[in-house]
């Protein structure tokens, strides 16, 4: 059983449940003062206290999508990496292993709920080989768009994050879908995936020296695999990037240093500075013009304004970015080809429940600033 499956959840809670009867049935037997009754005191607290706790955890992960799997939590993840593309007949950068259906009313037609596709992506230029999920709207399968084209929009995750929890947790397709019903917002197409291109590492979305390229993979590499393959819109002006957390300071810095690539990116509780930690290891290796580009800000004061809009969100209340979030807003301001705008709320923490507030809004912001042609 997966470490996200149902069936482990409620075997946890269940076992919690049972443990936890067992210890108030079992408490007034071992309530002497002998050492094989402490050592059963402290035994059945000990493994109650384990299942509680892993039972929250598990849950907690099910509603953040945290690890994937045992091998992910663990440390063990292999199935992913950076390798090396020799070319061929692969049939192309991306290939569709995968549908499902969206999860609204008619969801299973494609021309009324459109499709969700599972694609193995590889980098032409980085050699990175990474899955993702893809959304195409209803719009695209009906006979009548047949020759229409699409603008579309790169969805990332937090560190660590899974793909699933984009459309399981924050419901992209799902709100797409409704916006674009409502007239709220155009079809667009959502290429979902994690920032973590080589896990379990963390690279922040830079181009490491001697390692992973991942700052190119996303801003040339992804692009021109998905407007190979589907109907996307062949203008500068057709791609959009948005995410929460760390895939939010990876959108932000990537239409900043890439503004040909994306027109518009949301960061939903982003930071604005590359950190290094264990997770992420030296990414830099001493390199100073690569590090103070990292820093979104550092890049704002020195480098020319980027062509490129751009909406940042935080909360009074809730979030250790808000500051800071005042500061970048008050900084890109000042740099008038750049274009700010935000999403404030009261209180809201630095979790899921407080993103799929905020991205109604931004998927709208993004739709009105992006082209299919």
């Amino acid at each position: 059983m997966g470490l996200t499956s149902n069936k482990v959840l409620v075997l946890a809670v269940l076992s919690a449940v049972l443990l936890f009867v067992g210890t108030v049935w079992w408490w007034p037997r071992l309530a002497r003062r002998n050492w094989r009754a402490v050592s059963g005191r402290i035994g059945l607290l000990l493994v109650t206290q384990v299942a509680i706790f892993a039972s929250i955890g598990l849950y907690a992960n099910q509603a953040f999508g945290f690890y994937a799997s045992w091998a992910d939590l663990f440390g063990q993840e292999s199935g992913q990496g950076v390798v090396v593309y020799h070319g061929g007949s692969d049939g192309g950068p991306l290939q569709v292993v995968g549908t499902q259906p969206v999860s609204v009313s008619g969801g299973t037609r494609p021309t009324i709920g459109g499709q969700i596709q599972k694609v193995n992506i590889v980098g032409r230029t980085t050699h990175i080989a990474t899955p993702a999920f893809v959304y195409l709207p209803p719009e695209y399968f009906q006979s009548r768009y047949r020759t229409r084209t699409f603008p579309a929009v790169t969805i990332l995750t937090g560190y660590p994050g899974t793909a699933a929890a984009l459309i399981k947790g924050l419901h992209y397709p799902q709100t797409a879908h409704e916006l674009s019903k409502n007239g709220q917002m155009q079809p667009m197409i959502l290429v979902m995936m994690r920032p973590t291109v080589a896990p379990p590492r963390d690279t922040e979305c830079v181009d490491i020296p001697g390692g992973p390229q991942t700052e190119n993979f996303f801003a040339k590499d992804l692009p021109d695999a998905v407007s190979a393959h589907y109907r996307v819109g062949k203008k500068p002006g057709s791609w959009g990037i948005v995410g929460d957390s760390t895939g939010g300071y990876c959108a932000l810095k990537l239409a900043m240093h890439h503004p040909e690539a994306y027109a518009a990116a949301a960061g939903l509780s982003p930071y604005y500075k590359a950190p290094i930690d264990p997770t992420t290891g030296d990414l830099f290796h001493g390199n100073k013009e690569l590090r103070n580009s990292a820093d979104l800000r550092w890049f704002m004061q020195h480098k020319p304004a980027p062509d490129t809009s751009l909406l940042v969100t935080s909360s009074k209340v809730g979030e250790h970015n808000y500051k800071e979030t005042l500061k970048f807003i008050s900084l890109v301001q000042s740099k008038h080809r750049t274009q700010i705008a935000s999403i404030i709320l009261d209180s809201g923490g630095h979790n899921f429940n407080t993103w799929r507030r905020e991205i109604p809004a931004t998927l709208q912001w993004l739709s009105g600033r992006l082209s299919d042609r």
